[in-house]
This record gives C-alpha cells, structure tokens and sequence, in this order.
C-alpha cells in the first residue's frame, strides 16, 4: 500500500511537471509570434534640411585675368671691355657695384704708354713713307727728261743719216758714212728704249711708295684708336654691374670688367602655355598689346607697374613647351633687372558670363541650382577661365538662377536646402515638438536618470521630457544612444 501509495504521488508530479512546461513553452511560443506579428513601432520622421550657401548667376561682362610668373630684364644692357690691355692708371669712383654714370663719363683709364709708342712708330713710319714718294715722284720726272733727250738725239742721228743717203746717191757721199750714220742711229733707239724702262721703274716706285704711304696711314689709324681706346666712357646712362677691375689692376684685351645696364627701361620676360598663348591671338592670328601687371612681393609691400605686350620668342627652344612673350614696362619704381616677379595680363573680355566660387562647379561642368522650392537641381555650364579660387562660366539660360557656392557629398539634385546668402546669417531651423505617450517618456526619463550626465543637464533634459510637448531632437539623441 505505501509503495502504491508512492508510485501514485510520483506519477501526478510528473504530471503536473509535464503539464507546467508545455504551458510555459506555449507561453513563450505564443510571446515570440506576438512579438512577430505586432507592427514596429514608428516615429514622426522628418525631411533633413540642409543649410548651403549660394550665389546668384548675374550676367555680366568680365576681363579674365591670367596669371603668370616672370623675369625682369633691361631693354639696354652691354658688357664693358677693355679694347687694348694694360695697367689701371685711373677709375672711375663710379665703377663699383651698382655704381650710376651718366652719358660720356670717363670710367676707365688704361696706361697708354705702349699704345702711344705704337702710334709715335707708325707715325715715323709714315714720314718716311711720304719721303720715299717724294723721291719716286723726282726719280719719275729726271727719268721722263732724259728720255726726252734720248728721244731729240735719236731725231738728229735720223737726220745725219739722211744727209749721208743724200750724198751717196750724188756720188759724194761714201757707203762706210752711211754705215756709220745707220749704226749711230741704233744707239739712239737704244738709248731712247733704256730711258723708257726708266720712266716705267720710276712710275712702278711711286704705286710702291704710294701702297706704302697708304699701309702706314692705316697703321697710323689703327695706333690713334689703340690710344683712344685705352680710356672706356659710359654709351649712356645707366647702372653699373659685375664690376671686377680697380686703379692699379692689370686688364687684358677684350677683358670684360663691368656691365652696364638701364634699369630704366625694363621689360619682363615670361612664358605662357599654348592654350593660353591661343587666347592672346586676334583674327589674324597676331599677338595682342595686351596691358600686364607686374608685382613684386617684397615682404608685404607690394611693388607694382603696368606696360603691354610687344613680342614673342622667336622660337620654342630646346626642352620648352608653349611660348615666350615680352612685355615692355612704364615707369616702374624700385624694380631691377633679375627680379622674379607675378604677371597679370588682361585678356580679351568675355561676354553674358559670371564670375562663381571654383566649388561651385563639378569636374563635369555642372551646378546646382535652387528652385522655388528650396530643392537642387543640376544644370550644365561652360566652364571658360579659371581665376585663383574662382572660375568664370557662361551663364546662357541660367541667367538670375541661385546655384550652390560650395558643393559637398551630402548635396545633389531633389535635396532641399536652407539658402544662405552672401552676407545674410542663416535663418535657425523652427524644431519640431512631438507628444510622448506615457511608456516612451518613462523609458527616456528612466535612461536620462541612469545615465552618467551632469546632473544640471539631467535635470534641464528631464524638464524638456516632463512637459506636454518634446522638442524631437532632443528625443532623436536619447534615442541613438539607448540604441533603440
């Protein structure tokens, strides 16, 4: 009977125990397929509106500028050489480094004394040049009288002759006074062509002692410019530099000792790329006189002067792309030759364009423009010039169109947006209250409570969650961060 009574008890707690889990197993089945079946629950969601600057497209007309980097050099510069070489005997107390002369002042003074022993030897050399013309032209006038004598002896020996013909042929004359008148006039000719070749080696040493008389003029020449060389005046006025000579030093021929240069008359030397040369071009494919800017840095103050185009290169050279212009400059205070100095050239102005931020242009030539709905939309434009951190796009239909100023990832066409004009502060968005049912504002206030917030602002945000309307920021934060 016990043991029945045992068998019992144990096959009803078994029971019982088989009976609570299936319960408690149906409980959680029917907890899990409730929890399946509810909807989600929803909050009041909220079109993000983002704040953008932007700009108005006005139509306009705008010179480009385009920007270059340049050399200055002088329009005059020449290299002063010593013509003849010699020993300093006077300088200049111009001829330092950066050393002003004007027109004509004496520089350099070499010692002359060879170049004047040179001139003294040519100038005997002459003299004795012109004796021996001299006594040409006197040998050339006795030589032309003693062929007119030998010329009147050959007359009279013809004429004895014939007196001898004559009396042979009357019987009183003798053939041997014929032979003897014929012999005596074969000398005369003889003599008259001997008196000849005189006359001709007389005339010969005049041309000789004419050449000569020439040569040594020339040498004569050449020594009084050898003397006037050994003084070096400035050609005009200028600056001096890379001066290397002093009184007392010693100078080659040829030698360059100083340079002197103009830096009143600069110009700047700078290249531009083809593209940008191609805008410089007329109608007629001529380079524009187009006006420059020239500014020098020089430690914040600026120096600055205007001139215009005058030439190009002649050629590309060796290892250069695009092309190499010149600009001749107006006055331009405190700028030297050698100084690297910022170009600006005024380019052919550009019609119906405006001149935009270079963030507000993407890489394919779009823009986004704000309807009347404050919501983007992309536009094409043409993207002409850049200028610094600007650009210049032609403005066609778009013309009084609003377009972003700086576009980022966040916009793109549908977004909406808050304008904000240059020079106007952006209006603060008017934040949006929402009511809370009992159970959502007791789990935030139960976080907030918990949370490890100062406590002055659990005490303000505590505030904001008691009262009848929540700003829904402030419920979009708590709930990030309870991970709900």
């Amino acid at each position: 009977m016990r043991f029945l009574r045992r068998s019992l008890m144990g096959i009803f707690l078994l029971a019982v125990t088989l009976v609570l889990v299936i319960w408690a197993g149906n409980m959680v089945r029917e907890a899990v397929v409730a929890k399946m079946n509810e909807e989600p629950r929803s909050y009041p969601q909220r079109e993000r509106v983002f704040a953008a600057n932007v700009v108005t497209l006005d139509p306009q007309t705008i010179v480009p500028e385009l920007t270059v980097f340049g050399e200055l050099r002088s329009q005059r510069t020449l290299d002063l050489r010593s013509a003849t070489g010699g020993t300093v005997l006077e300088a200049s107390d111009a001829l330092v480094e950066g050393g002003t002369v004007k027109t004509g002042d004496l520089l350099l003074q070499i010692d002359p004394v060879e170049a004047q022993a040179t001139l003294d030897r040519a100038r005997a050399d002459q003299q004795d040049a012109e004796a021996e013309l001299r006594d040409a032209e006197r040998a050339l006038i006795l030589a032309e009288d003693e062929l007119t004598a030998a010329r009147a002896q050959t007359t009279l020996r013809e004429q004895a002759l014939t007196r001898a013909r004559d009396l042979q042929e009357r019987g009183v004359g003798t053939a041997a006074a014929v032979e003897t008148a014929e012999l005596a006039v074969s000398s005369a000719q003889a003599s008259v062509l001997t008196r000849r070749q005189s006359v001709a080696s007389a005339a010969a040493r005049i041309d000789q002692a004419t050449t000569m008389l020439s040569r040594t003029r020339i040498s004569v020449s050449e020594a009084e410019r050898d003397v006037a060389d050994t003084e070096v005046f400035a050609a005009f006025d200028g600056s001096l530099a890379n001066v290397t000579i002093s009184p007392g030093g010693r100078v080659t021929a040829n030698e360059l000792f100083a340079q002197l240069v103009d830096p009143t008359r600069l110009e700047v030397a700078f290249r531009v790329s083809t593209s940008q040369y191609a805008r410089l071009l007329d109608g007629t494919g001529t380079l524009i006189s187009a006006p420059v800017r020239v500014v020098l840095d020089v430690s914040g103050v600026n120096l600055s002067a205007t001139g215009q185009i005058t030439r190009e290169g002649a050629s590309v050279g060796t290892g250069q792309t695009g092309r190499l212009l010149f600009a001749a400059l107006d006055a331009a205070p405190g700028f030297r030759p050698g100084d690297f100095v910022t170009v600006s050239i005024d380019e052919p102005a550009l019609d119906n364009v405006a001149l935009v931020p270079a963030t507000a242009v993407a890489a394919d030539e779009t823009v986004l423009t704000v309807n009347a709905e404050d919501r983007l939309e992309s536009a094409q434009v043409s993207l002409l010039r850049r200028q610094g951190d600007n650009v210049i796009v032609s403005v066609g239909d778009l013309g009084g169109a609003t377009i972003v100023a700086e576009r980022s990832p966040l916009l793109g066409a549908g977004i909406k947006v808050q304008p904000i004009y240059p020079g106007r502060p952006a209006e603060p968005d008017a934040e949006e209250l929402v009511t809370l049912d009992p159970e959502r504002r007791a789990k935030l206030m139960a976080f907030v409570t918990d949370s490890r917030m100062p406590d002055d602002v659990k005490a303000r945000i505590i505030g904001q969650l008691e009262q009848d309307q929540v700003p829904s920021g402030t419920i979009a934060r708590l709930e990030s961060r309870m991970g709900s």
